[in-house]
Parts: C-alpha cells; sequence; structure tokens
C-alpha cells in the first residue's frame, strides 16, 4: 500500500484514503467508499452482465472482494478507481463463466396424464426449438461486429482512446482527461464527437443492411 499521488484529481486522492483506511479494518470508510463508488460499479458491471438481479449480487461480491483486497491496491501502479473498475468487471465476467457453466436442474420429462395406471413420460426438448442461434443469426453477429470495428476504425486516435476509457474502463471524462494528460474541454469533445460519428457510421451501415435484404 502506498501513498496517493499528489497529481491526482481529488477524488481519486480521497478514494485512495478510503482504500487506505478499509485495508485497516475501518467499516466507516468501507461504507464511504461504497457510497462514492457503487454506482459507477454497478454500471461497468451491468455492461457485462445485463441481467440486472445478478448484477446486483455480482456488485456485493465486489465490494467483499474488495474489503478483502483492499491491502493489495499500490498506487504506483493504478488510480484507485481504475483499480476498483478492474476488480468489477473480472467479477463481472467471472458471473458470466459462472452462468454458463452451470447444470441445468429442469427435467426433460414430464409425465403422460392418460388415464392408465402405466403412466408413461414424454421428452419435452423434442417440442421445443432449439436455443442454439440459427446461421443468419450468427451471420447478423458477426456482420455487427465486423461493422463496429470498420466504424471505431475510423475514429481518430485520440476519440478511441477517449471512448475506451469512458465506456470501457467506465472512467468519466475528468478521470479521461488525467489518464489522457489532456483539458477536460477537448476530452468532452473527443468524447462527444466520437460517439456522434460512430452513430452515423453505424446508421449508414444498417441502411445498407436493410436495403439489401429488402432487394432479397
Amino acid at each position: 500500500m502506498s501513498t496517493p499521488n499528489p497529481a491526482w484529481s481529488e477524488r481519486s486522492q480521497e478514494l485512495a484514503q478510503l482504500l487506505a483506511r478499509t485495508a485497516l479494518g475501518d467499516r466507516q470508510a468501507f461504507e464511504a467508499l461504497y457510497r462514492a463508488t457503487s454506482a459507477q460499479l454497478f454500471g461497468v458491471v451491468l455492461r457485462i452482465n445485463h441481467d440486472r438481479a445478478q448484477a446486483e449480487e455480482v456488485l456485493q461480491e465486489v465490494f467483499v472482494n474488495i474489503w478483502r483486497a483492499a491491502s493489495g491496491f499500490d498506487a504506483r501502479l493504478a488510480q484507485p478507481l481504475t483499480w476498483l473498475t478492474s476488480l468489477a468487471r473480472n467479477r463481472a465476467i467471472d458471473s458470466l463463466r459462472r452462468r454458463a457453466a452451470e447444470p441445468a436442474t429442469v427435467s426433460r420429462f414430464q409425465g403422460l396424464d392418460d388415464g392408465s395406471d402405466e403412466g408413461g413420460e414424454r421428452d419435452l426438448l423434442e417440442a421445443m426449438p432449439s436455443a442454439e442461434a440459427g446461421p443468419l443469426d450468427l451471420l447478423d453477429a458477426a456482420s455487427q461486429a465486423h461493422e463496429l470495428q470498420r466504424c471505431m476504425q475510423a475514429l481518430s486516435g485520440e476519440q478511441r482512446s477517449s471512448l475506451a476509457l469512458a465506456y470501457y474502463q467506465g472512467l468519466s471524462h475528468a478521470e479521461v482527461a488525467q489518464q489522457m494528460s489532456q483539458p477536460l474541454g477537448t476530452v468532452k469533445s473527443w468524447v462527444r464527437r466520437g460517439l456522434q460519428s460512430l452513430r452515423n457510421c453505424l446508421d449508414r451501415a444498417a441502411g445498407l443492411v436493410g436495403a439489401s435484404k429488402g432487394a432479397l
């Protein structure tokens, strides 16, 4: 555990102090840390795990982890919110992996009520459509991913970097400005123009796809 960087914003220094006190078992500091960061960390989790109920459970796991691991925060390696965001993102990804690995617990068989003493069963899966994506679904998903990548590449390097920090790492505009060593107004402009360019590019791509489907 190290002292906060004096060049950090006031909020970053405050979060670093709260983490330091949390590492010493200070419950009031931990509660203050929760109030200061829970909304933003919940947004990070929800962008990965879209099930709100599960996201709320993951957020509680995140803060349990923070309570246990606060002493591992090193101010020489990362800013407090960057470190907290990384914990939240990793826990959210783990939650998706756990969910994918959970075995099905619902019986696929249902008893037949045909009035006979012998009874019987039918396989419910025989009457269910496959949950797997079909060829057209996979094609659409691949096309959307390709278009997003193409549209991102059309942005300037500054726009891509600022959008990545703001929307993938969950940083505020002020923290993005600090990370990039740029004025706040400049960063806000990059984010605003980058989003607008990205939206216009994706809208044009969607229009072309719709036109091609209509011609089939």
